[in-house]
């Protein structure tokens, strides 16, 4: 027998396993768990006669982390069979546990998700630690998969079809409070010893324990599928699910199917389903290219490009320039780390909406329950609005929010920089302005970075941190901490026009727009881009960046190269003159403004603007629903390429977290890079060229593309 389960019997006959995989920091379901667990189910069989009950803790910070990702990134078709099997030895084990005879109590400490909530289901008891680090659920549909340990045969069992279905198809982390109110867990406990109290407790008063649905009356909670009630919940089930998931994420509809079908037969057939519906997930490319970008994410939270050297540092004040959206935004989760923020703006009160946008957000979070009015309070405190630069003394840190306006952000900068600490970062938020030009305005041009957060700042997980030419080692560390600090992902990207998701994102939004100049139904547009996997369509998502934006940035982009190389010709994209009509002829200047692509009625949700169909719509144009969701996807992709190729981007796993996290590249695929794997090199360098006759010359693949495709390599 390993290490990897500790077995100890108490003067009291009660048996704590401790779970501590040997040379991981966490726990999971690999060969040598499954070992491990095969030795202790025999010998608690062989001391059976001898024991009280089996109390299961770890060792870990964390209780248990789920099945083996690498695992099961290997898993392929040829293998389905023997993954099959192993996967019903896991459930048998687990299911030994089940019906050991004797009380078996789970003592979590730590977050227990996956794999490791489903050895908790199946003890009889679950207790769990009091605190914010303990995490509980089933988050395996965001992988692509479904719980393949028996989590869906149990806990329809445990909670009914209404209340199980959400916590499955979801992947919600539960907190241990909110466990305990959905039923997941049994006990909450203040402390390790009250834990422990708990379990010896229980133990005690429970010598055989049986699971409810080894109980010959049982009857599943809610009812079968066969209840009225339950019958008419799942017969628009299926409807809406499809339209969150448009068709592009088999795992929710296999949950679904599992969860159910499992509900209408025994125990032992609906770990069966359960099991082929996991190995037909798991073999499958989403579940490959979402465990993927896990892997990915992991390696871009590392923050591999912060420099070594400088010291982690927490920011203590930071003020911020700008107390627009933006602005509004960054104040919101800087206060929320626990950070003092300097919200600045022209006057007092354009600095007070700002600040009005963090109340906004605290009173919604106070009136679901997750803030008291006294935490509410005390993060609105931590943020001081005004118009005076003098009060941005003593920062650590400024972040100007202003518009993309080249001189005036120079002019707020250069005006902050003579108030500060003389160590101070000074960072821009700019979406497509160089940091290296932005940098000239103030004086130590070492201490300036780019820090490009995305809107809605309070949901957005990314945050680029561009490097200019002259930021030093000191002020990239500190912009890596400070992302850090707020909770969110950094990207290092290299400076240079627009950077990277700017340049993705800008890439997905002319299509789109150049779509309507051409024609096609705005609406056709949208739905396809939402089949792709897309969050939101183009046209929606240009509304909400503003056209009046994308305009201004295309102005200024004219503007810097007439003056840096008046020989190069910029070019014009279809979608110009589509902004342009919009903005000039009609006033359509994007959401803020009132209406862009769509009106937004005060008491009605947002509906296209009835006068796109009139004002652009041609009968005769049409194209596939396919060319739509291939030149969305297409241009994403091919844009991503090039910013590799040119150095922006560092790497495919930054290319591929970039791309989903700040421009929403379908979670399906893997991310842009992922999405031209999986197509195959060739086939897509072939789709993009019929792509490039038929729409245009930006359609054509780059060098980069040609070369990997030549040398029979990926990304």
């Amino acid at each position: 027998m390993t290490d990897a389960i500790r077995y100890e019997t108490g003067a009291d006959q009660i048996v704590t396993l401790t779970l501590d995989m040997p040379g991981q920091q966490a726990n999971t379901m690999n060969a040598a768990y499954r070992q491990a667990m095969a030795d202790i189910l025999e010998r608690l069989q062989a001391d059976k006669a001898f024991i009280a009950g089996v109390i299961i803790r770890s060792a870990k910070k964390t209780f248990f982390a789920g099945g083996d990702l690498n695992e099961l990134g290997q898993v392929d078709a040829s293998r389905a069979a023997g993954f099959y099997q192993m996967t019903m030895g896991i459930k048998a084990q687990l299911r030994q546990l089940e019906t050991l005879g004797k009380p078996v109590v789970a003592a979590i400490e730590g977050a227990a998700l996956g794999g490791g909530l489903e050895l908790c289901l199946a003890c009889h008891h679950r207790i769990a630690l009091k605190g914010s680090h303990v995490k509980l659920g089933l988050p395996e549909v965001t992988l692509g998969l479904l719980p393949g340990g028996g989590g869906t045969v149990r806990l329809v069992r445990m909670l009914g079809l209404e209340k199980a279905l959400p916590l499955l198809m979801e992947g919600r982390a539960l907190s241990a409070e909110l466990a305990l109110e959905t039923g997941v867990i049994d006990q909450i406990a203040s402390d390790a010893d009250d834990l422990l109290a708990k379990a010896w407790a229980w133990i005690v008063a429970n010598p055989a324990p049986l699971k409810a649905w080894d109980q010959p009356d049982f009857e599943l909670p809610g009812g079968t599928p066969a209840n009225p009630k339950v019958a008419q919940m799942l017969a628009i089930a299926p409807a809406i699910l499809r339209s969150k998931t448009q068709g592009c994420y088999p795992a929710p509809e296999k949950i679904l199917a599992a969860a159910v079908e499992g509900a209408q037969v025994d125990f032992h057939t609906a770990e069966k389903i359960e099991a082929r519906y996991f190995t037909e997930l798991a073999i499958g490319p989403i579940a490959k290219n979402m465990i993927g970008s896990w892997f990915q994410l992991n390696q871009v939270k590392a923050a591999e490009g912060r420099p070594k050297a400088p010291p982690v540092f927490h920011m203590r004040k930071v003020g911020i320039l700008g107390a627009g959206q933006m602005g509004g935004g960054i104040a919101y989760v800087t206060a929320m780390a626990g950070v003092n923020v300097i919200l600045k703006d022209l006057n007092l009160a354009a600095a007070q909406k700002g600040k009005d946008h963090s109340v906004r957000l605290l009173d919604r979070q106070v009136a679901a329950g997750r803030l008291t009015e006294a935490q509410r309070d005390a993060v609105l405190a931590r943020i001081k609005p005004t118009g005076r630069d003098s009060d941005l003394e003593g920062c650590d840190l400024i972040i100007e929010a202003v518009a993309e306006d080249r001189e005036l952000k120079a002019q707020v900068s250069a005006a902050a920089e003579q108030v500060v600490v003389p160590n101070a970062v000074i960072a821009s938020t700019t979406s497509t302005l160089p940091i290296t030009g932005l940098a000239s305005a103030i004086s130590r041009q070492e201490r300036f970075v780019g820090l490009h957060f995305f809107n809605p700042v309070e949901k957005m997980r990314l945050v680029e941190i561009v490097k200019g030419a002259r930021t030093n080692d000191m002020t990239l560390a500190r912009a890596f901490d400070f992302v850090r600090q707020v909770g969110k992902t950094a990207l290092l990207v290299n400076d240079t026009r627009s950077f990277f998701t700017s340049r993705v994102f800008t890439a997905f939004a002319d299509e789109g727009i150049a779509m309507v100049g051409e024609g096609l139904s705005a609406p056709m547009i949208e739905t396809e881009a939402r089949k792709a996997g897309m969050p939101a369509g183009p046209l929606a998502m240009s509304d909400a960046v503003s056209l009046r934006l994308m305009s201004e940035i295309r102005q200024q982009t004219r503007k810097d190269l007439a003056g840096q190389a008046p020989d190069i010709e910029v070019r014009v994209h279809p979608a110009d003159a589509v902004i342009e009509q919009l903005l000039s002829e009609h006033g359509r200047t994007g959401k803020a403004g009132g209406g862009g692509f769509y009106d937004y009625p005060d008491a009605a949700p947002r509906h296209l603007w009835p006068q796109l169909k009139l004002r652009f719509e041609k009968p005769e144009a049409h194209i596939s629903g396919q060319d739509i969701r291939d030149r969305l996807l297409f241009i994403q992709a091919l844009e991503t390429v090039r910013c590799l190729e040119e150095g922006v981007v560092r790497s495919t796993a930054d290319a591929n977290i970039g791309s989903m996290l700040g421009v929403g590249f379908p979670a399906w695929s893997g991310g842009a890079l992922q999405f031209i794997n999986q197509y195959g090199l060739k086939a897509f360098i072939s789709r993009a060229r019929a792509l490039a006759e038929r729409y245009g010359e930006r359609f054509q693949p780059p060098a980069l593309l040609l070369e990997k495709a030549e040398e029979g390599s990926r990304f």
